[in-house]
């Protein structure tokens, strides 16, 4: 596996490749589980050779607090991704990524205006920025993203849409882990006994499910949610919606066959975090 820390090297080493073989790309911010290498694994079995980047992205945190405290493990992460592997990594430096503070914005139109873009002003700005470099930067054929960041997912969709990259989009299943808790970076900044709750986002994502699928309706399924986590102190609900999978605007009644997602954010401590469902 060969690192790189800068663009200049990471792009003569590529330009010196064989240029049969498809660039898989795994953009990530590090502090890596099983979903990342999931990611990576799947990659590898489409035949790509395999960049993953590690770098926390300062443009997309609104919270420094929550930008400080994102988990840094660069070290172990190479490790694994090594041994799962990746044949580059990419672990440039933020003046390497941003020589100088980025001046252009970039908007995402309604994808804006709920969930993560609602609650967090300009967040996806700097997930639409990072993400075109590292698209200009390594010139990827595909691109990997986990489900878990549905709407993540639908911005990059949007990205590659509008700005006309040649770069095939795989959304990949989220990987739980066996109490049904969605793997996350951010789950390494829970305590002991918060990790021992953080499960409960899947049993309100699977209560409203079955709501939902016993023909309940989208308002009831949400009202169900927060009474779940009404009734459960160490949580504070920040918003759950349902939605249409694609667009994540709000979806008034079940849609078609995988087309209907169920997305919610809490606070359990001091970590914030996310999950979906998709049906």
């Amino acid at each position: 596996m060969n690192r790189f820390d800068t663009i200049t090297a990471l792009r003569q080493h590529l330009d010196s490749l064989p240029t049969d073989r498809p660039v898989g790309l795994v953009p990530t911010m590090g502090a890596l589980h099983e979903g990342h290498l999931t990611l990576i694994e799947t990659a590898r079995q489409a035949g790509d050779l395999v960049v993953a980047s590690i770098f926390v992205n300062p443009v997309q945190f609104n919270n420094p607090d929550d930008l400080a405290r994102y988990p840094r493990t660069l070290e172990e992460d190479c490790r694994m991704l090594e041994a799962a592997g990746c044949d580059i990594v990419f672990a440039p430096s933020v003046t390497e990524m941003y020589p100088n503070p980025p001046a252009m914005r970039l908007s995402f139109g309604d994808l804006e205006t709920v969930m993560e873009g609602a609650h967090r002003p300009g967040h996806f700005n700097g997930v639409g920025i990072v993400v075109a470099k590292l698209f200009n930067i390594v010139q990827p054929q595909r691109a990997y993203f986990g489900q878990k960041d549905l709407q993540q997912v639908a911005v990059i969709r949007q990205l590659i849409r509008e700005l006309s990259f040649p770069v095939e989009l795989v959304r990949c299943p989220t990987v739980r882990e066996p109490n049904g808790l969605a793997m996350s970076s951010r789950n390494r900044n829970l305590t002991p006994e918060e990790r021992e709750l953080a499960p409960a986002l899947h049993e309100a994502l699977t209560l409203a499910h079955d709501l939902l699928s016993e023909g309940q309706s989208t308002a009831q399924a949400k009202a169900a949610v927060t009474g779940f986590f009404s009734n459960n102190p160490n949580f504070r609900l920040e918003y759950v919606d349902i939605a249409n999978a694609d667009t994540l605007q709000p979806a008034g009644e079940v849609l078609a066959p995988g087309q209907t997602a169920i997305c919610l954010a809490v606070h359990l401590g001091k970590v914030r975090l996310i999950d979906n469902v998709v049906f």
